[in-house]
């Protein structure tokens, strides 16, 4: 059975207006559960994570200033978010509900969590809706559990995976391999293990391509255990923030292809679902859904 994180905890209140659509972990879902792609067994809870998983990745000085609701104002507003204990609660509890699916990723082939892809939280800071990097956490936990010791990550969110890049810069145990746009945040860029720059206006085609042509070398010649999949959707040309023009029929085959991947080479991947910020929050939803849709198709 397909397991996917999920708590009401994900649906934070933001001041009116806020650009980030928060509402999608609300309406994702309930959107899974109405068309019959889910049922609610299919759901988990997570709880909160033991601080040592945390500390693998992140500062004890940064975790501790966000517990104390102690972070400076330009840090706090890198974060793009208003600082809260209820706050991080849900970036703990998202982290969690990570880490608890990479078992059911183990046990069934494939995971999910409704939030998460936090890949712009540094090892000592917060940036871009991102405090702290679950799957970076879960990468780690999965080491020090010794479930797996070779990871890829595959972030093909729009956005470069900054953040992870930077706590991974130095271990040779994790690949990170991020394609996003060449021209769009965050203007100053990390180093990936490998990263591919798109130019703007890159449609389904081209994208597909260069992707079909990467990512099973990638594979071969890393030879992973286990794979983190950021499957953002704000690599289509309705989005607001993406700056590309793919359509919601190419996401769903980008995702196609990665899960099919996956599934065929018989390595567990568990899936945190990035960012997505078109206008239309029906567009978000529909192009979210897909990815749970085909795991559905492809892996159960």
């Amino acid at each position: 059975m397909l397991k996917i994180a999920f708590h009401p905890i994900y649906k934070h209140p933001l001041p009116e207006g806020h650009r980030f659509p928060m509402e999608k972990y609300d309406l994702l879902p309930k959107q899974l559960l109405h068309e019959g792609t889910c049922v609610e067994s299919n759901f988990f809870q997570p709880e909160i994570p033991d601080e040592k998983y945390i500390l693998a990745v992140h500062d004890a000085e940064y975790l501790t200033k966000l517990q104390n609701l102690d972070l400076d104002r330009s840090a706090e507003r890198k974060t793009g978010f208003p600082l809260s204990a209820e706050l991080v609660k849900r970036e703990l509890m998202i982290a969690e509900g990570t880490m608890k699916g990479c078992h059911f990723a183990l046990e069934n082939g494939i995971a999910f969590n409704i939030a998460g892809g936090t890949h712009h939280a540094y090892s000592d800071h917060g940036e871009a809706f991102c405090l702290l990097n679950d799957q970076a956490i879960a990468a780690r936990y999965l080491q020090q559990k010794h479930l797996a010791e070779k990871i890829l990550i595959v972030d093909l969110d729009v956005h470069q995976g900054n953040g992870t890049a930077e706590i991974f810069e130095n271990d040779p145990s994790v690949f990170t391999f991020s394609m996003h746009g060449k021209n769009n945040y965050p203007f100053k860029k990390e180093q990936s293990d490998l990263d591919i720059e798109l130019p703007d206006g890159t449609g389904d085609e081209d994208y597909l391509k260069i992707l079909r042509d990467t990512l099973p070398d990638v594979i071969r010649e890393q030879d992973p255990d286990f794979i983190f999949y950021l499957s953002g959707v704000d690599i289509l040309k309705t989005d607001k923030l993406g700056k590309l023009s793919c359509t919601v029929a190419g996401c769903k085959e980008r995702d196609r292809f990665v899960l099919q991947t996956c599934r065929d080479l018989n390595i567990p991947v568990q899936c945190s679902m990035g960012g997505g910020y078109s206008q239309e929050i029906k567009i978000i939803i529909e192009a979210h859904a897909n990815t749970y849709r085909l795991a559905q198709e492809i892996y159960f």
